[in-house]
Formats: C-alpha cells, structure tokens, sequence
C-alpha cells in the first residue's frame, strides 16, 4: 500500500513526501486487532512524523484523498463522497486531484462537495447545493444545472458574484476540459 499511496500523493504535487504504513496487532477490541499508522516526511531530509503531526492541511487532504483512491479500488462500493477534501489546495494541484477523482469515477459513483472550479469543472453532471431561510427557518436544497448555468456557477468561482466575461470564458474553457 505504501508504493500505492506514494505514486498517487506524487501524482498530486508531493514529489519529496515519502510515507510509511506502521502495522501492528493489540488484543481484541471493538475495532478489531489491526493497530495502524502513517507516518509523513513530507521534505527531502525531514523527519519521519504521524500523519496529523507532519501535514499541512493541503497535504493531509492528498494523503487522504490517495487512501481513498487506493481503499475504493478494493471494496465493492457503489459511490464514493468527498465533502471538501480538497481543503487548502487550489490550482495545479487541486487540477490533479480533480483528474484522480475523474479517474475513480470511472469504477464507481463519485460525489464531491467542493469550492474549486478545477475540481467542479471535471464532472460529469453539476449540482448546486444552496440555502434560503424563511422567518421560522434554514432549508437547504440542492439543484442540477444545465449546461449555461454549470459556466456561470464555476464563473462565479472564479471571480465572485460580479462574473467578468474573462472569468466566463475561462469558466467555459475549464468545462470543455
């Protein structure tokens, strides 16, 4: 699993990051006997630390999203949701976190809740999940936008609410893939 995870976490940017896999067996409990660690070095000449101690939040979120890659090829799962596991990442890498998903999505159903237009604009359907609240209360709803409406949101994205055409036609670059 170690060589797995290092080609997808370099596939993403970390090209100097080396991880470790620590296995070991404890008595029997509610969560088996299985006793496991990751350790990150995320730098030439670094230490090796957990995981938690040793990544930035952009690349703890590869690291994750490398597990989840390689634990997705080996269950029979139908869908897959990452809710914003691109946290503190934008543009090269979060574009190469964006293909690796399109690639998982190409063995099962991906669903990802996410604020970049790297990642948005590599779907294959887009949905906007939104909220309004009346006087009594929060609703939240979700909608699937069209073609025209999937540009303007991943515009929006990019520059804000106040879309310039710069970041429209980029918007429509981004979608065409």
């Amino acid at each position: 699993i170690e060589a797995e995870l290092m080609g997808l976490i370099r596939e993403m940017g970390m090209d100097d990051a080396e991880l470790q896999v620590k296995h070991s067996s404890k008595e029997l409990g509610a969560n088996g006997v299985d006793e496991v660690e990751i350790l990150l070095r995320a730098n030439k000449g670094g230490m090796f630390s957990e995981l938690s101690k040793a990544a930035s939040g952009g690349e703890l979120s590869r690291v994750m999203l490398a597990i989840k890659s390689s634990l997705s090829k080996l269950k029979a799962h139908p869908t897959i949701i990452f809710d914003e596991i691109d946290s503190g990442v934008s543009g090269e890498v979060a574009d190469k976190m964006g293909s690796l998903m399109k690639s998982i999505a190409s063995t099962l159903q991906v669903i990802t809740i996410t604020h970049l237009p790297q990642i948005a604009s590599k779907a294959n359907a887009h949905y906007l999940a939104f909220k309004h609240s009346d006087k009594d209360m929060a609703h939240s709803n979700i909608k699937m936008l069209n073609d025209e409406q999937r540009v303007d949101e991943i515009a929006k994205m990019l520059s804000g609410e106040e879309m310039s055409e710069a970041a429209v036609e980029n918007a429509r670059e981004l979608a065409r893939g």
